[in-house]
């Protein structure tokens, strides 16, 4: 008997052993879990809710609350105008968004990429505050081989008669100007590649829309196109066919006049002058 409770006990004795080992085991994997959660956690980047299309909207297209969805994006590295949620995007339910610049597949819808709601992509939705719009009549010389597009910025130049009849010349009217349409296209993408417009619509003041209107009656208008990313303003810049021919600015030669020579001769109380012929 004494036997048998004495195996018990080394029985019991021996399971409560392990039955301790497998529970510092097992409390010790959590804790080492629960470490490694908490420092990926604070490596972890902060995020936000942003509104994205779940599809490709080329230009014009309707955007709609089915045309979005909601994902966590970087807060570090969040684009200007983004919208949270949907009742951001479309806070009048039935006023949807037209797409003013393609948008890709789960990239974020900016404001500066759709219209207002309820808007569509017309092309006074593309003007800034206070500009206006003005076509320019263009060629295939004039238009930059019809390599110009909607959102590319040229300079303007007239050739015409200078000012008192002082010959042809040609002068940088305005520098920078934003290309907003070529022909009736408004879409970039759909003007991809050289394409020979007949007219070239600008964003313009309505200062600038008087120059360029009374520049366009009273001579000829030629477009140079201004690199991606280039910021630098045009100094002011005007030639004339003599720089082109690289002659010296002429000075006027005045006229010789001819020499009259008189007599005085008095009759009375008259003094007559006649005419002689010089002699020196």
């Amino acid at each position: 008997m004494r036997m048998i409770f004495a195996l018990v006990l080394v029985a019991g004795v021996g399971l409560a052993g392990f039955a301790v080992y497998m529970v510092k085991g097992y409390v010790a994997q959590t804790e080492a879990a629960l470490r490694a959660e908490r420092a990926a956690r604070a490596k972890a980047v902060p995020t936000v809710p942003v509104a994205v299309a779940n599809k490709s909207l080329g230009f014009g297209a309707v955007l709609t609350p089915e045309d979005i969805q909601i994902i966590n994006w970087p807060q570090n590295a969040l684009p200007d105008g983004v919208f949270p949620d949907a009742a951001a995007l479309f806070p009048e339910p039935g006023r949807n968004r037209t797409v003013l610049r393609p948008i890709e597949k789960f990239e974020p819808v900016l404001a500066v990429k759709v219209t207002a709601p309820g808007e569509d992509a017309g092309l006074t939705t593309r003007l800034g505050r206070g500009m206006r719009a003005f076509a320019i009549k263009v060629d295939v010389a004039s238009g930059v081989s019809g390599f110009l597009r909607p959102e590319d910025r040229v300079d303007v130049y007239w050739t015409g008669a200078g000012p008192d009849g002082s010959g042809e010349l040609t002068r940088l009217i305005e520098p920078g100007i934003r290309i907003v349409a070529v022909d009736q296209t408004a879409d970039a993408d759909r003007a991809a590649g050289a394409i020979i417009a007949r007219t070239v619509t600008v964003e313009a003041s309505p200062q600038q829309v008087a120059r360029l209107a009374q520049a366009q009656a009273t001579g000829r208008l030629a477009l140079s196109l201004v690199g991606v990313g280039d910021s630098e303003s045009a100094a002011v810049i005007e030639v004339t066919r003599r720089d082109v021919l690289g002659l010296a600015d002429e000075t006027p030669v005045r006229p010789v006049e001819d020499k009259v020579c008189t007599i005085r001769t008095r009759r009375g109380a008259d003094v007559i002058e006649m005419p002689i012929p010089c002699t020196n």
